[in-house]
């Protein structure tokens, strides 16, 4: 079994990234439904200004902390290499890090700064509009998952 400060790091590794996959799942199921059920300009301004209150502390400790305690994780296993647990511990960093995190930055932060760069009220806008929902909510599940499925592998590795 899993013990010690390593034990610590796997639970700070669960709560983390099972709190993404909270957030996640919240915009996946209701925040971006109730967004696309606005008329372009108003869901724009809104999505707008979610994204910048997002990169705000509350958020991003969470966010990229757990990117940091996954790759912790990932490292001390590869050191470690303990009896028990390590392809969870393994898995469930390459699911954070690389299914959430890096995801995030190659699909859905794109597309956030796109959105950004318009002005609500344009026809560019509500043309981009109904796409960037259709494409960030996909990609958001993806990461949703990704995280969820991070939290299991811990969890998996502690048992």
């Amino acid at each position: 079994m899993i013990d010690g400060p390593y034990f610590v790091l796997t639970v700070l590794g669960v709560l983390g990234t099972g709190l993404v996959a909270g957030v996640f799942c919240g915009f996946s199921t209701f925040v971006m439904r109730g967004l696309a059920a606005l008329p372009p300009a108003q869901g724009v301004a809104a999505m707008n200004a979610i994204n910048v209150a997002a990169v705000r502390p509350a958020f991003m400790i969470v966010f990229t902390g757990s990117a940091v305690v996954c790759a912790v994780i990932a490292v001390v296993t590869f050191v470690l290499w303990p009896d028990e647990g390590t392809v969870e511990m393994l898995l469930g960093s390459a699911l954070y890090l690389f299914g959430s995190f890096g995801l995030t930055m190659v699909a859905n932060v794109p597309r956030n700064d796109a959105l950004l760069g318009l002005d609500p009220g344009t026809p560019e806008a509500a043309a981009y509009w109904p796409s960037y929902v259709r494409e960030w909510t996909m990609w958001n599940h993806v990461r949703g998952i990704a995280s969820a499925a991070a939290a299991v592998a811990y969890v998996l590795a502690l048992t």
